[in-house]
């Protein structure tokens, strides 16, 4: 059994060295660029490579041809070999021309930010419509790029996922530009089929009187394990940036009996690359389409308030209109007292709780339970004793807030999902205020 493992191990190709490049920007401070570098270095153990070397240089003027001059260029690409990488990665996005200019200078493969999320949103994509949604970003990044030593490097290594692994049978080094655009045209078709039938099934879920919560915010930061954590889901859940992409909807009864939706979306990033953000509007506008929202902050993390600022332009760019939000400030348990109450003071309406202890999650569902009442306007009915029918709806759909058996029926004051208003408009009673909001 031993010598079988070794020899496993033997046969599977070490994965392929990178050296890291940040840049500082004029007006940027050198912890802000430093924050940047350490989520690549992230992102690029995720995609599976192995970080030998990093290091941030000053951009003073963009070199339309290189970004930096050609001799920080050289002077990085020779310490980058030195230290036996394979493969330069750099924070920021390289046009084509500029990946071409500085793989000509070395025999090195260059990469950048971009490319490297793509690689990481093909090998998790798991549904059809996921799948599509990346091979056709990819695509659109391929297609002004088709001569790379990156291909190269992926495929000799027989990379999984990416380029070199999700789609090597469509998109070789070899198909020509005319093919790659033919192959995004499939793309878009099948894609569009994909989105018909999710639309299908996102009317007759809205068809129902059950607000929907959206649970939004970066990477990582603890958005599936909340989800799994009230509605005992089995959403995956790693210390990983971009462990699910795909977006899950559970049902959940708040205190009261009130059912909601919540739906957890995919994280977000700083710098994500527009063709994904464009490829995943459709899975995006369970966001759009939510009632309220809920925003998961890591609380432990220095770049906090950074990822809130990544999360509100993400949602700026999908076309987001006003909409309750609540902060949720997760891993509670992992912050000092001094940053606890440096927090409170500074979001004193957030909600701080930790997932993983449980510590504020009843505060936090209540809170979560006002909010969605809040909305909701009160409705009177007067039900008739035998009709069990729109009893058992309003017992379910909403929130009771007094319930009284009577001689002519049962008298309920409700608070009703704004969609259903008229739902029940039989029963209205025109005593005590009907209607009232």
């Amino acid at each position: 059994m031993f010598i079988n493992d070794s020899k496993e191990k033997l046969l599977q190709p070490e994965p392929p060295k990178a050296y890291l490049v940040g840049f500082l920007k004029p007006g940027e401070t050198p912890e802000s660029a430093l924050s940047l570098l350490s989520e690549l270095s992230e992102l690029v153990n995720t995609q599976g490579l192995v970080v030998v070397g990093s290091q941030i240089a000053r951009l003073r003027e963009v070199n339309p041809g290189t970004v930096l001059g050609k001799g920080k260029v050289h002077e990085i690409l020779e310490e980058a070999e030195r230290l036996g990488a394979e493969v330069v990665v750099t924070d920021d996005v390289l046009s084509p021309s500029q990946q071409r200019n500085w793989e000509k200078l070395s025999k090195l493969a260059v990469i950048d930010r971009q490319e490297v999320i793509l690689d990481i949103f093909a090998a998790r994509a798991q549904t059809r419509e996921a799948v599509l949604q990346v091979q056709l970003a990819q695509a659109n990044y391929e297609l002004p790029r088709l001569v790379r030593k990156w291909k190269h490097l992926n495929r000799q290594r027989g990379a999984a996922g990416g380029l070199g692994g999700r789609m090597q049978g469509e998109q070789q080094l070899e198909l020509d530009a005319r093919h790659v655009r033919l192959r995004i045209q499939a793309l878009q078709a099948e894609l569009a089929e994909v989105r018909k039938q999710r639309n299908v099934q996102r009317r007759r879920r809205l068809a129902k009187p059950v607000p929907v919560v959206a649970i939004v915010g970066y990477t990582n930061a603890g958005k599936s394990s909340l989800l799994n954590r009230l509605t005992k889901a089995s959403v995956l859940v790693e210390d990983k940036l971009f462990a699910t992409l795909d977006p899950t909807v559970r049902r959940y009864n708040l205190p009261g009996g009130q059912e909601i939706l919540l739906a957890d979306t995919v994280g977000f990033v700083r710098k994500l690359p527009h063709l994904l953000v464009d490829a995943f509007k459709s899975t995006l506008e369970e966001t759009k389409l939510s009632d309220y929202v809920l925003e998961i902050l890591d609380a432990a993390d220095e770049s906090m308030m950074e990822h809130h600022d990544t999360t509100m332009g993400v949602l700026e760019e999908i076309g987001l209109g006003p909409k309750p939000m609540l902060m949720v400030l997760n891993k509670w348990d992992l912050v000092s007292e001094e940053r606890r109450q440096e927090l409170r003071g500074r979001y004193p309406d957030a909600m701080p709780i930790s997932v993983m202890t449980g510590e504020g999650l009843e505060d936090f569902v209540e809170r979560l339970a006002e909010l969605v009442k809040a909305l909701m306007p009160e409705r009177r009915y007067v039900i008739p004793l035998d009709d069990y029918t729109p009893l058992n709806q309003i017992r379910r759909y909403c929130f009771i807030e007094e319930e009284d058996f009577q001689e002519d029926g049962v008298h309920i004051t409700a608070r009703v999902p704004l969609n259903h208003l008229d739902r029940w408009n039989d029963y209205l009673t025109l005593e005590r205020g009907a209607g009232r909001i």
